[in-house]
């Protein structure tokens, strides 16, 4: 019985092996940053020491010698360059966290109304939103700051909501009166967060395992709101709750807003909402409108035909671009500048005029970024993972 042999494997050229060839390109880029680093590193050495500058990281330790409006951390002028840069940085996250909240709600909220059956609320929110993507940001911050400047004094403060007002001194809200007797709620607190992640997670599994299971919602505001609230009662309720009462020519009580931190504020949620009302439009659109009509079908009222068939579909769309809006309102908070706010390149500006270390300045300002940059990414990346819908 005769074999059939197998002719000898021809070895593949390394320019047509698509691994080798793309680990060589891989490499020859890496060298080539590498070495761009290395002049452009070697070239500012050496027009610093032309200069007689030094190159350190000591003027950290020195006094500042200026004082800052507002932060979340007292400072004084005699307290270090290093402290200076971390109450900018937390200015900073301040408007970006309270920033992102604010815009995702708004912005969800413009997208879905755009699309909606009244023909006057969806041109509304259509003009605004073309509006507000076409003017540029700088130029809303100005409008914010100059109107919150022309408002009436304390005494004729615009009434807001509850314990609320506005007025050219900025805004005053309710706050709770800090007590180290809080912090067992904040740790029930985080412990109710983390016990809710844990019980989606469970419920999540059985839902797919039995298909059916309670709903996530309810027990997790037991967990997130119950645990800190069996925490004060522990505690006696020592919380307090102080509100804004007008006194002579101002407001006692309460935390004040300055009027810089509320126009920054207004401007970047009013126009990084108008941007995410659109990407949500979008993920909604592209969801099949047999969707639509079997949720109908099924008895389903139009606002849970939204929260619990459409939305949950359209974020595989509305996620990945919803990630750069968050990382564009981060860093278009640096406009801060413009209008006086503290933030960090405010602060960062100050130090570099004053110690004249430009460079060590613009580097720990631009790794700041980076870090948030790719901390959000990998949170919203992750999320993305999470809400993706995976074929059975």
């Amino acid at each position: 019985m005769s074999t059939i042999e197998t002719p000898p494997a021809t070895k593949t050229a390394f320019w047509n092996d698509p691994v080798k060839r793309g680990l060589a390109l891989q490499t020859v880029l890496v060298v080539f940053v590498l070495v761009v680093v290395w002049a452009a590193w070697n070239n500012m050495s050496a027009n610093m020491v032309a200069r007689g500058l030094i190159f350190g990281w000591d003027y950290l330790d020195r006094p500042a010698n200026f004082a800052i409006g507002e932060g979340l951390i007292p400072f004084a002028p005699t307290d270090s360059y290093g402290r200076a840069v971390i109450v900018g940085l937390l200015n900073t996250l301040r408007v970006a966290v309270v920033g992102i909240i604010l815009a995702t709600l708004l912005g969800v909220a413009l997208g879905v109304m755009r699309l909606s059956s009244n023909p006057l609320l969806a041109r509304l929110v259509s003009g605004y939103v073309e509006v507000v993507r076409n003017t540029p940001l700088l130029l809303q911050l100005f409008l914010w700051y100059a109107i919150i400047n022309t408002l009436p004094g304390p005494r004729q403060a615009l009434p807001l909501g509850p314990g609320m007002f506005l007025s050219n001194r900025g805004m005053k809200v309710p706050w709770v009166e800090w007590s180290p007797a809080l912090w067992p709620v904040i740790w029930a607190l985080v412990a109710g967060i983390i016990g809710a992640f844990i019980a989606a997670r469970a419920l999540r599994r059985r839902r797919e395992a039995a298909g059916d299971a309670p709903p996530t919602l309810p027990i997790a505001a037991a967990l997130i709101i119950g645990l800190p609230f069996l925490a004060l009662a522990a505690q006696g309720f020592p919380a307090t709750l102080s509100v804004p009462v007008l006194q002579g020519f101002n407001f006692t009580g309460g935390i004040e807003l300055s009027p810089e931190f509320v126009a920054l504020l207004l401007g970047l949620v009013l126009y990084t909402a108008a941007f995410i009302a659109e990407i949500v439009r979008g993920g909604i659109v592209s969801v099949y409108k047999g969707q639509w009509e079997a949720a109908r079908a099924l008895g389903l009222p139009a606002p849970r035909i939204m929260r619990l068939v459409i939305l949950p579909q359209a974020l595989r769309v509305i996620i990945p671009p919803l990630t750069s809006q968050y990382l564009n309102l981060t860093k278009n908070s640096s406009l801060a500048v413009a209008i006086g706010y503290p933030d960090l390149v405010h602060v960062s500006n100050t130090t570099m005029n004053q110690t004249g270390r430009a460079v060590e300045v613009i580097l720990v300002f631009a790794l700041v970024y980076l870090t948030i940059s790719l901390l959000t990414s990998a949170f919203m990346n992750w999320y993305n993972g999470r809400v993706a819908i995976r074929e059975r």
